[in-house]
C-alpha cells in the first residue's frame, strides 16, 4: 500500500476504542491508509508528503450538527446586533446603514438579545421608525424566534390591528391592540413572506466566502436546518467540485410532500450532499420565553409559552416521514414539547415505522429520527431517548450563554437543563453542534463549555453551572465527531481515525485532553483537511 501523506510526531486521539491513541496516520487519495506509532506509519511512505506534526494534536474533522449556515454567510453581510447591550446601541447601528442605503430598500438583520439590555421594555416599530423611516427594517433577535420589524414593514405585510394571531405565533400589541412592532414563532411569517430571498447566485457568493471560516474552526462537515435556497446552493456548488464541506441537510416540514412524492428519503446523495431529515418546529425558545411548558415560566403564571406544531399535527408529519424512510430532526426546548416529542416518536416505534425501511436502504436500528436542542427534560423523560434510539441534537454552548435566563425563568428546573451527563448515563447518542449564528460556530467553545458548564471569565467558579452534567472531554469530542456520523447514519465511513474511513483531520495547537479544561480556550486550529471532491 502507497501512502500520499503522512503525519506523524503526533499526539492522535482516533476516537477508535480498539486503538484511542497514536502517533503518526497514513492517508491514501482519500481514505485513512494506517495508524499507529511513528515506525508503523513511516513505513508506508513512498514518495508521499511527509509532515512533523511536533507534538500537535489531531482529531476526527469536527461536524457542526446543527447550523444555519447559509444565514450565517448572509448575515456577514447584514447589520450585526450582536452584543448590543441597549435598544439605543441597536438603534444607532440599524441608523448607521439606513443613512447609506437606497430609498425603499430593506434593512435586514440579526442578534439583537433584550436579556442583555437594562430595563424590561420592548423594543418597538416606533424606535426603528426614528432612525430609518424611508426603510423597511426587520431585524430576528439571537435566537431567531422573534423579529423587530418597523411601521413601514407592517403596512407592506398589511398587519393591523385586526390581524389575527397566527396559529403558532403571536403578534405584540400595546393597550390600544395595534402591532408594537415584535413578531413571534409564525407571526414572523407575515413579514418574512414579503421580503423575499437573495438570488441563488448570492447564495452562492455568500457560502463560499463563509467555508474559510469553518476551516479555521476546524469544520469539516455541518448538518443544516434550511429552506430550499440553501439545499440548491449546495447542489449548485456540489456540481461544481466547489462544495467546500460536507453537508447534512435537512428539509423544512412544507417540502416534506414533495420530497416524498419524489422518490427521497434519508441518506440520498453521496459523501458530499445527502439528505437528512425533515425539520419540524415543536415550541419556541428560552430567550422569548416561548419554549413550551409543563409549568409557568417563573413570575409568569399564565406563560407556558407555545406550542409551534400542535400534537396531532406531530403525529401526522412524524407518521408520514416515517413511511417514507424519511427521519425527522424535531426542533424542542421546553420540557413540555420534549415530552410531547417523545410520545409521538414512542408511538411511531410501536408502530414499526421507519424500521423497516423502503427500497432496499440499510440504516442500523432504523431511522436515526432526531430532537433539536433538548434543553429542558422532566427528569422522568431523560432515558427515554436512549429507549427509543432518538439522537439528542444539543448545542453545549447554549449553556453557557443562557444558564442566567434558565435560572430566571426556569428555576430550579433548570437542574435538568442541558443533562448531557445523564443522557450519556441513560446511554443516549449525543450529537453537538452550534445553532450559528445564534451563537458561535467554534467547536472548541462547546467543547470548553460542555466540559466546564462555565463561561470564559470562569463564571459561576470551579464547579460550574450545576456540574453533575459535565461530560469529560473525550465524550465532548465524540459527540463533534463519531456521534455526528451516527446522527447522520454515515458511522461507517467517517466520525474516527482508522483505516478505511474518510481522511478529513483537524489539528490542534495542544492537547485538549490533557490540558487543564479553561485552557481548551486558547487551543488554536493549526490546520483543517476536507478531502476534496
Amino acid at each position: 500500500m502507497k501512502a500520499n501523506l503522512i503525519l506523524y510526531n503526533g499526539k492522535i486521539h482516533t476516537m477508535d476504542p480498539a486503538r484511542p491513541r497514536a502517533q503518526a496516520v497514513a492517508v491514501a487519495g482519500n481514505r485513512i491508509a494506517a495508524v499507529g506509532s511513528d515506525e508503523e506509519v513511516k513505513g508506508l511512505l513512498a514518495s508521499s508528503e511527509a509532515v512533523d506534526l511536533a507534538g500537535r494534536t489531531v482529531v476526527p474533522g469536527f461536524t457542526d450538527c446543527h447550523i444555519h449556515f447559509l444565514d450565517y454567510a448572509l448575515r456577514l453581510r447584514r447589520i450585526e446586533l450582536a452584543g448590543a447591550t441597549s435598544i439605543t446601541e441597536a438603534m444607532r447601528r440599524v441608523a448607521e446603514r439606513a443613512r447609506a442605503a437606497k430609498k425603499g430598500e430593506w434593512l435586514l438583520g440579526r442578534g439583537w438579545d433584550p436579556n442583555l439590555w437594562e430595563g424590561t421594555r420592548l423594543p418597538t416599530r416606533w424606535d426603528l421608525d426614528a432612525v430609518a423611516p424611508a426603510n423597511p427594517v426587520a431585524l430576528n433577535s439571537k435566537d431567531g424566534h422573534t423579529l423587530w420589524v418597523n411601521s413601514l414593514a407592517l403596512g407592506m405585510a398589511n398587519v393591523t390591528a385586526e390581524t389575527p394571531d397566527p396559529p403558532g405565533g403571536r403578534i405584540e400589541r400595546d393597550e390600544a391592540g395595534q402591532p408594537i412592532g415584535i413578531l413571534r414563532e409564525k407571526a414572523k411569517e407575515l413579514v418574512e413572506r414579503i421580503i423575499g430571498e437573495p438570488s441563488l447566485e448570492e447564495a452562492e457568493v455568500a457560502l463560499k466566502a463563509a467555508f474559510d471560516n469553518a476551516y479555521r474552526m476546524g469544520l469539516v462537515a455541518i448538518h443544516d436546518c434550511e429552506g430550499s435556497l440553501a439545499f440548491a446552493a449546495f447542489q449548485e456548488l456540489a456540481k461544481r467540485g466547489e462544495l467546500g464541506l460536507r453537508v447534512l441537510m435537512h428539509i423544512p416540514a412544507s417540502n416534506l410532500d414533495a420530497a416524498i412524492e419524489l422518490g427521497l428519503h434519508s441518506g440520498f446523495g453521496d459523501e458530499f450532499l445527502r439528505l437528512g431529515g425533515v425539520k419540524i418546529f415543536a415550541d419556541g425558545t428560552l430567550g422569548s420565553r416561548t419554549a413550551a411548558m409543563l409549568e409557568p415560566y417563573e413570575g409568569e403564571p399564565d406563560n407556558l409559552g407555545i406550542i409551534v406544531t400542535p400534537k396531532e399535527e406531530l403525529r401526522a408529519l412524524v407518521r408520514k416521514a416515517s413511511r417514507a424512510g424519511i427521519g425527522v430532526a424535531i426542533h424542542a426546548i421546553g420540557d413540555r414539547a420534549n415530552r410531547e416529542v417523545l410520545d409521538v416518536l414512542e408511538e411511531s416505534r410501536r408502530a414499526g415505522e421507519g424500521i423497516g425501511l423502503p427500497r432496499g436502504i440499510v440504516i442500523p436500528q432504523g431511522l436515526r429520527h432526531r430532537i433539536e436542542h433538548v434543553q429542558l427534560l422532566h427528569p422522568a423523560d431523560i432515558p427515554r431517548l436512549a429507549t427509543l434510539n432518538v439522537v439528542a441534537s444539543m448545542q453545549p454552548i447554549h449553556c453557557t450563554s443562557d444558564m442566567l435566563m434558565a435560572d430566571e425563568h426556569w428555576g430550579e428546573r433548570s437542574r435538568w437543563a442541558y443533562a448531557w451527563r445523564s443522557l450519556l448515563d441513560a446511554g443516549t447518542h449525543l450529537a453537538f453542534g452550534s445553532d450559528c449564528p445564534v451563537e458561535t460556530l467554534d467547536p472548541l467553545a462547546g467543547i470548553h463549555a460542555a466540559v466546564t458548564r462555565r463561561r470564559a471569565d470562569g463564571y459561576p467558579g470551579p464547579g460550574g453551572w450545576y456540574p453533575e452534567e459535565r461530560i469529560t472531554v473525550e465524550e465532548a469530542v465524540r459527540a463533534y465527531t463519531l456521534g455526528a456520523a451516527y446522527a447522520s447514519g454515515e458511522e461507517r465511513i467517517k466520525g474516527s481515525i482508522v483505516p478505511g474511513k474518510l481522511a478529513d483531520l483537524t489539528v490542534l495547537s495542544q492537547d485538549i485532553f490533557a490540558i487543564e479544561p479553561m485552557a481548551i480556550l486558547e487551543t488554536k486550529v493549526v490546520a483543517t483537511r476536507v478531502v476534496a471532491q
